[in-house]
């Protein structure tokens, strides 16, 4: 079946809803150009209530990731993803209480801080550089998703649209500035519940009622979701997705540059804690339409799956597949659908650069140079702003090889993001922890979770561990009139190490607790060795 490109009206409301996001952003940079200094702008002087905050937490971390990757997940796996409601209490409750009010009481801008005052130069310098790293991988994922799907929908060529969305967001960055502009933020996550309503609305009722979805996902065996296996090699289970997750969302979380950083603005302790809490109600609404969304994909095509019948290139194109499917009929949803995907891509992936160029400017360059003239600094950091632009629009091509969006994100965020947990739980848990501990416990936990993270991107998981549910391409009018070939041949695998169905087959959301245990339990004794 022919699916139906983008007409002019969808056209008109995906570049009106960019227009307002950029300009809400150029307005927000004009008006607080003249009147704050660096350090101010910053941290907001303090002066940020717990509302625009917790919009703002919420609509960063859920990025055109969650709103392609999510759905898509459910979909093929079921909806055991549901799980993530526990992991992510449990990481605001960690955060809230045990790793806030030590950034918060200690005065510090920058998490990096921290590690310098208890640690020293050296911890900081090694952290930085691996948040670099971090932010750098990640924001090629998220610039490659939502050019995924702009691809689908609109045939706009792929390639050309991720250097379209590095190029835009590179130019958004060096206009000055565009620090989280917190209001961005709420408009975003405010298209982006509207845009998951209307799908869900008008899948639900051209599906006929939500019974009706309820009971095909049952007998799709959708709805398995608490598998209470402890079988760490397995994909999803109860276990992986409630201790992995929440591993994996603290480091992302907890210890992360940008959410501290947020929540230091807050106006009190109290307003932060506040902000963190409704950001995890919005966590909550916005997981819940993801998976509903899943179940009514699969309800609308449980006898004809588009991915395997070739209709589309990736699992991730499904959502905006299933968009321009259901709204045929109606101009103009597609491209809302459309732009909230990439509306949420602008602001991160603006907001990860202007991070980058930042760090690297106060962490790296003017510790070498410390007397750099006003007009050479600014220089340099354009400069940098387009070299991390440039860095990540190039890493886009290799989130193509990595498989679905929000496995690829996570696993990087695990990789990167438990280690760095292991050394501030160091820090801030275990008083005995020096620095020379601190460094072997880093080096320790990220050669760990590297290990396990590249072994299963090159010999991935077998499927019995994974586990991906049926899917029928039974009733597809293919374009060609062939039947549609069901069979996929057994993979004659190439001879796997030895470690590949062990080590490398790990859980991908037990990275995090890989490189945080491996990093605390490393740094420990070699702090009792030295110190």
């Amino acid at each position: 079946p022919e699916v139906k490109k983008f007409v002019a009206w969808d056209y008109v409301v995906f570049a009106s809803l960019f227009l307002v996001s950029a300009s809400i952003g150029i307005f927000f940079a004009v008006k607080e150009r003249k009147k704050k200094t660096s350090k101010e702008f910053l941290v907001g002087g303090k002066q940020m209530t717990c509302g625009p905050i917790a919009f703002s937490l919420t609509s960063s971390f859920m990025s055109a990731v969650t709103v392609l990757g999510t759905p898509s997940e459910v979909y093929r796996y079921g909806a055991s993803f549901v799980l993530f409601f526990l992991s992510y209490a449990l990481v605001i409750i960690f955060t809230a209480e045990l790793f806030l009010p030590v950034f918060y009481r200690s005065g510090i801008t920058s998490t990096y801080e921290y590690l310098e005052l208890r640690f020293n130069k050296i911890v900081r310098f090694a952290a930085t550089l691996i948040y670099i790293l971090q932010t750098i991988l990640y924001t090629g994922i998220v610039v490659y998703a939502p050019s995924l799907a702009l691809n689908q929908v609109t045939g706009f060529d792929l390639w050309g649209s991720v250097v379209a969305t590095g190029i835009v967001c590179t130019f958004y960055c060096t206009l000055g500035g565009l620090k989280a502009v917190v209001w961005t933020d709420a408009f975003q996550m405010i298209v982006m519940v509207v845009g998951f309503m209307t799908v869900l609305i008008r899948g639900t009722t051209l599906n006929g009622g939500s019974t009706k979805v309820w009971e095909d996902a049952y007998e799709g065996s959708r709805l398995n979701i608490f598998d209470f296996d402890v079988d760490p090699l397995r994909r999803h289970t109860f276990w992986t997705i409630v201790i992995g997750g929440t591993f994996t969302w603290l480091g992302l979380y907890g210890v992360n540059q940008s959410t501290i950083q947020r929540c230091i603005s807050c106006k009190s302790e109290k307003h932060a804690k506040l902000a963190l809490y409704l950001n995890l109600l919005g966590l909550w609404i916005v997981l819940v339409c993801a998976v509903f969304c899943g179940l009514v994909m699969y309800s609308h095509y449980k006898s004809c799956d588009p991915w395997t019948a070739d209709f589309i290139s990736a699992p991730d194109q499904l959502m905006p597949y299933f968009v321009m499917d259901i709204f045929s009929s109606m101009p103009g949803v597609p491209g809302l659908f459309v732009a909230c995907a990439f509306s949420g891509t602008l602001s991160t992936v603006a907001a990860s650069i202007n991070a980058l160029a930042t760090v690297t400017f106060e962490d790296l360059v003017k510790k070498g140079f410390p007397n750099l003239s006003e007009k050479m600094s600014t220089w340099i950091s354009k400069g940098l702003c387009l070299l991390y632009g440039v860095l990540c629009t190039s890493m886009a091509a290799a989130a193509s090889l990595l498989g679905g969006v929000v496995q690829a994100s996570l696993s990087i965020h695990g990789m990167c993001g438990g280690p760095m947990l292991g050394l501030f739980t160091l820090g801030i848990v275990f008083p005995c922890a020096n620095w020379k501990g601190a460094i072997g416990g880093l080096l320790a936990g990220i050669t760990l979770a590297f290990w396990a993270g590249t072994g299963s991107f090159i010999y991935p998981a077998p499927p019995i561990k994974s586990i991906p549910l049926q899917l029928s391409t039974l009733n597809c009018t293919l374009a060609n009139g062939t039947e549609a070939l069901t069979t996929v041949a057994a993979m004659a695998a190439p001879d796997r190490p030895l470690l590949a169905d062990t080590w490398y087959s790990l859980s991908y959301l037990y990275f995090s607790a890989v490189g945080c245990l491996g990093c605390a339990i490393a740094g420990l004794l070699i702090s009792f060795i030295t110190g």
